[in-house]
């Protein structure tokens, strides 16, 4: 079975074509500036294929869509003979409120769902219907299914995703915490359970996504009991633009103070805060770093906070789980930055926990970087959402 992964945003479009028989990418591609001037990049992975990386005239997603065909199928630059050969489309979709606690094969009653979760992500949410449009327009009735971001969450209890404000809002408007990156903390639990050949129905794990955008997820016995980001991305650790957790009253004040609407008070904490606010100089790590290491203070200020945040709410994990077994680091600072796992890592003394700085240097590859007596294994696990979202549309469409 061959299966197209689809991730589609308001003007791009990611996706990856995997051969499920040895989940092997057979090749992935970016669309960008749809509705603007249009480039695609096409990367085939097998058979010897040239890449294709060339502006390409795409109003809308259904023309990205139909460039994306025509280079998995050409002669030239294709994987594939023809469309008969992709047996189904995995969509990532951000959002499914408490409607969806699990993937889905996508039809009419679906679709009509994820417009009413649209007021949860409405800069998401409009995106990936677009691209679940577009597909279906393009491709007929090849089976498609819908992985959401949220869904793994949804095993939360309700004292973890409940905000202590009038019940009423929770009833009426669905005002309680979701969390994302689901698909990620479920791919490297469960990789992490098998890295420690233990049943992951035996394991305490603390799920650490730490990229520009960053959540850690508890996952007791293979669910989620609870997760740092709430009803929408922004809060939780300090991130690379976002402001993470913030006392409430600090929005008013501000609004008050220098007469800022919502909407722009809502762009600066989305924007133009996290470890750019704080350092003035970056909202990329490695720049951070290169800057603390040549004295900028702030710089540093911002990689100690992030590295406290990160730390402080594991460790919160790992109260309410009652025990930890092992913390994993993924994503584009947990898989690259052995700096920044250095220090998080030693605030976890207190759980036994020991870095082998050799294993620590090492990147791009699943490896046990704490030492072989320490108490709590530690793990640096590539995520592989795309992967994820394969294997759940096979397992949904046989």
């Amino acid at each position: 079975m061959k299966i197209l992964v689809i991730n589609a945003g308001s003007s791009s479009l990611k996706y990856q074509l995997i051969d499920m028989e040895t989940e092997s990418v057979m090749a992935k591609g970016l669309c960008e500036r749809i509705g603007i001037d249009g480039h695609l990049k096409h990367s085939p992975l097998v058979g010897g294929k040239p890449v294709f990386d060339e502006d390409l005239a795409m109003p809308t997603h259904a023309e990205a869509i139909a460039a994306v065909i025509d280079k998995l199928t050409s002669a030239e630059y294709g994987v594939v003979a023809s469309m008969k050969e992709i047996d189904a489309v995995g969509h990532r979709v951000v959002h499914g409120g408490e409607k969806f606690a699990s993937s889905v094969r996508i039809d009419d009653a679906v679709m009509e769902a994820l417009k009413e979760c649209t007021p949860f992500a409405p800069l998401h949410n409009p995106a990936n219907i677009i691209g679940i449009n577009a597909c279906r327009d393009v491709m007929g009735n090849v089976p498609m299914v819908a992985v959401f971001d949220t869904a793994f969450h949804q095993t939360m209890p309700g004292k973890a995703y409940m905000y202590a404000v009038p019940y009423e809002y929770y009833k009426n408007d669905g005002i309680r915490r979701y969390g994302f990156h689901g698909t990620s903390h479920r791919y490297v639990s469960g990789r992490c359970a098998e890295l420690m050949g233990k049943p992951i129905e035996e394991l305490k794990i603390v799920s650490c996504h730490m990229g520009n955008g960053s959540s850690i997820a508890a996952i007791d016995c293979g669910k989620c009991v609870d997760t740092s980001m709430g009803f929408t991305p922004l809060v939780g650790l300090p991130m690379g633009t976002r402001c993470g957790d913030l006392d409430a009253g600090v929005i008013q004040f501000i609004m008050n103070k220098y007469g800022i609407s919502i909407d722009e008070m809502l762009n600066i904490l989305n924007k133009k805060s996290g470890v750019l606010g704080v350092s003035g100089v970056s909202s990329d790590f490695r720049d951070l770093d290169n800057a603390a290491a040549e004295g900028n203070e702030r710089a540093q200020l911002a990689l100690d906070m992030f590295h406290y945040w990160v730390a402080k709410v594991a460790g919160s994990y790992v109260a309410a789980m009652n025990g930890v077994d092992a913390i994993v680091f993924t994503a584009g600072v947990g898989e690259n930055s052995k700096s920044s796992r250095k220090a998080i890592a030693e605030y976890f003394g207190y759980l036994g926990v020991t870095i082998d700085d050799e294993a620590n240097s090492k990147r791009g590859e699943d490896i046990m970087i704490s030492t072989p007596d320490s108490k709590v294994k530690v793990f640096v696990i590539p995520t592989n959402e795309e992967l994820v979202i394969a294997r759940d549309t096979r397992d949904i469409v046989g």
